[in-house]
């Protein structure tokens, strides 16, 4: 490494060397904390989560640009990068907390459109509509194997894998 100041080194308009810009990342690093980092990540999160839910479009077609598999992991990491801002910022994440709500109702009205036409397949955990008798809008008694409702939260809530307001 050359060690000779360079005589652009300083000067207005000038490319800043190595060391400067090592000084420079050092500098914001020592300003910039850990929960700041993972606010603006989040924010970033929710931010990506909306624009891949696309742009709407009409009622028998995807809105474009849309990609549910890319919103539901940005809700799922803006979700729990919420849980740790929770221990250090509670007070300032009323509107984080409100445009995670907003883009969980989007996604499950967008997928439940989108399974409504039959076009993909059931996602893996997601509860079967129940069915119905023919020619009758009452569900069907379950068959007998089934077991019966158990009180309390059933395994998806209790995994941490389902959404329910306000926990």
């Amino acid at each position: 490494m050359n060690t000779d100041p360079s005589p652009l080194q300083g000067q207005p308009g000038a490319a800043p060397t190595e060391e400067e810009l090592r000084a420079a990342y050092e500098a914001e690093l020592a300003r910039i904390s850990a929960t700041d980092m993972i606010a603006q990540a989040a924010v970033s999160l929710l931010n990506i989560g909306a624009h891949r839910m696309g742009a709407p479009a009409g009622q028998n077609e995807p809105p474009a640009g849309q990609d549910l598999e890319q919103a539901r992991d940005a809700i799922d990491a803006a979700r729990a990068l919420l849980e740790i801002l929770e221990r250090r910022i509670p007070g300032e994440l009323a509107p984080m907390r409100d445009a995670l709500s907003r883009l969980q109702m989007a996604y499950a009205a967008e997928l439940g459109r989108t399974k409504a036409g039959g076009a993909e397949a059931q996602e893996p955990g997601q509860a079967q509509p129940e069915a119905t008798e023919p020619g009758s809008a009452e569900p069907r008694a379950p068959a007998a194997e089934e077991p019966p409702a158990q009180p309390g939260p059933g395994p998806a809530e209790s995994s941490g894998r389902l959404w329910v307001p306000g926990r």
